[in-house]
């Protein structure tokens, strides 16, 4: 399965636009671009209004929120370990 960075996706949706301006049906243009007609709609519904720099911007909000979490949870962990050392010697 090929993951399309959120530039590719902008790309891709504009396309499949001027493929149904030009008359082409909404299940020949998404054909064209390589995609299922539920990709493309679940694509549409995420992307849509944006452009390439959004796109950008939103996929390194994701990789910055990923990296949160991970902190958080890492976080927790050694909290939840000093709590057990703590309970262990008083």
């Amino acid at each position: 399965m090929k993951r399309h960075t959120p530039e590719e996706i902008v790309t891709k949706l504009r396309r499949v636009e001027a493929l149904t301006a030009e008359g082409s049906t909404v299940a020949n243009a998404v054909r064209e671009i390589g995609v299922t007609e539920v990709t493309y709609y679940r694509w549409r519904k995420t992307y849509a209004g944006v452009g390439k720099p959004e796109a950008r911007r939103l996929r390194d909000l994701e990789k910055e929120n990923a990296r949160l979490k991970r902190l958080l949870a890492e976080q927790a962990l050694d909290n939840d370990m000093l709590q057990e050392v703590l309970r262990g010697k008083f």
